[in-house]
């Protein structure tokens, strides 16, 4: 059939797509729903965009085959005596052409693309079958570029394959947002990386740098590549700063509160908040940062991590894995600042922590951060100590004040939660609430991936101890 196959196939494409377009319209031949036609088009909107968004994936794999196919044909043609550099050059500027792309664009589309075909087949299969998108494909294939192929095929089991040990928990990859995906690709990546986090660690410290880059309309950036503790415990605190200078007298936003006083510790003086934010309300934010409020940091420690017996990663909220070294620094001159909580060895996870009154803990606070790892709404990257505490049946309504009864949603989602027709799922103790939209959908929630901690040698039954092979090899001697 060839081309005219090809051609027809496109064609009913097409054909499908004004369809879908006249039902979208209220066009189609049969009403969503005869009874409340607003309502049944409004639901029939979504199944539409559920649709679209598997047949988007679809497309998507097709292109990527279609790429690498062409790719390796391409080559064949040219025969093996083609500068092999030059042969990829004029093959990725075909796609980039065919598709829009720029060179850059290209190239990268085209490496995804192979890694997808060649060591990547349960992310193929799922694009394929419409259950990743191929932002999650990107994903995979980042996190993946630098793990020899027995990682490779790890990281994708994980994720992907619900029968292998230790699988993800919790919402599934392909209904959480791409970039939601990386930090959790990144954090397994970073725990069963073969090279040592700590040897990592060094050379990212090597490359630390604050970095420069105009934007349009008379703005730019300027930003900061530092150890993780440092950045995260810097925006901790430009976040807690700017949460207290709200008020009905102060009109910015919380970006523009963060940006404000970025500015002014930057600069060491008001005068970047007082003169880029016109007509602000008069000494709202005036001034250095305020001295008393602190930076604060959740870190997560195995404890024989913190004692220096493993080197597994520790989990910085907000962040995740770092090496151990910077979390035993933090625990150690950060007193004040830096909330430590140990895990349980067995399986990775904190105690519950009880209480029979309304008033929710400070121990109870920390379980919550522990459990959800941030706003448990879907997609929302809010980190825990940004976020509220809240009962998800009603204390009036005869709601208990237990772990099993409470979220942590981030101010705009506890607003949006009491305001509108979304409603949190119940919770477990390990288990953070998902959530129920107005329309009726449900939509789980992302779990914390809880993972045992690596015992030492010598601590687990049956193994000599460290001390009796030190013995051991004294008396050999």
């Amino acid at each position: 059939m060839g081309k005219a196959a090809v051609a027809k196939a496109f064609e009913e494409i097409r054909a499908a797509v004004a369809v879908l377009i006249a039902e979208v319209d209220g066009a189609g031949s049969v009403r969503f729903s005869v009874g409340d036609p607003l309502a049944g088009l409004a639901d029939g909107c979504l199944d539409i965009l559920a649709g679209a968004r598997e047949a988007e994936a679809g497309i998507a794999a097709l292109k990527a085959r279609a790429a690498v196919r062409y790719a390796d044909t391409a080559g064949a043609v040219a025969g093996p005596d083609a500068p092999v550099q030059a042969q990829e050059m004029a093959v990725a500027a075909e796609i980039g052409c065919v598709l829009a792309l720029g060179p850059r664009a290209a190239g990268s589309f085209l490496a995804t693309s192979y890694a997808l075909a060649g060591s990547l087949p349960r992310t193929l299969a799922g694009l394929l079958a419409g259950v990743l998108s191929w932002q999650h494909a990107t994903v995979m294939a980042d996190e993946a570029a630098c793990l020899d192929a027995a990682g490779a095929a790890a990281l994708e089991g994980h994720f992907l394959d619900p029968d292998v040990v230790n699988p993800a928990l919790g919402c599934p990859v392909g209904e959480m947002p791409a970039h939601r995906f990386r930090a959790k690709a990144r954090t397994w990546r970073e725990r069963h990386h073969a090279e040592s986090i700590e040897t990592r660690h060094v050379r990212g410290v090597l490359d630390r740098r604050v970095e420069f880059r105009p934007d349009q309309d008379g703005m730019a950036w300027l930003s900061a590549c530092l150890p993780a503790g440092q950045a995260l415990a810097g925006w901790n605190r430009l976040t807690a700063i700017s949460r207290g200078m709200q008020g009905a007298d102060e009109f910015r936003s919380m970006p523009q509160l963060r940006a404000d006083n970025f500015a002014d510790a930057v600069l060491g003086s008001s005068t970047a908040s007082s003169s880029t934010a016109s007509g602000r309300a008069s000494g709202a934010g005036q001034g250095d940062l305020p001295s008393p409020i602190r930076a604060k940091v959740l870190v997560t420690v195995p404890v024989h991590s913190l004692m220096g017996l493993t080197d597994e990663p520790v989990m910085l909220d907000g962040y995740g894995p770092i090496p151990p070294s910077m979390a035993r620094d933090l625990v150690a001159e950060g007193a004040g600042s830096f909330y430590r909580v140990l895990v349980d060895p067995r399986d990775g996870a904190p105690l519950e922590i009880g209480r029979t009154s309304y008033r929710v803990t400070g121990a109870m606070r920390a379980w919550l951060r522990m459990r959800d790892g941030k706003c448990p709404f879907p997609g929302c990257s809010n980190n825990s100590l940004d976020n509220d505490a809240d009962h998800i049946l009603a204390w009036a309504k005869g709601g208990t004040t237990g772990i099993s009864n409470l979220g942590q949603p981030c101010p705009k989602h506890h607003k949006l939660r009491h305001s509108t027709g979304w409603k949190p799922t119940p919770a477990t103790k390990n288990e953070p609430p998902g959530w129920i939209s107005p329309t009726g959908r449900h939509y789980p929630s992302e779990h914390q991936d809880w993972e045992p901690t690596k015992w030492p040698p010598g601590f687990m039954p049956g193994e000599r101890s460290l001390l009796e092979e030190a013995l051991l090899d004294h008396l050999a001697s």
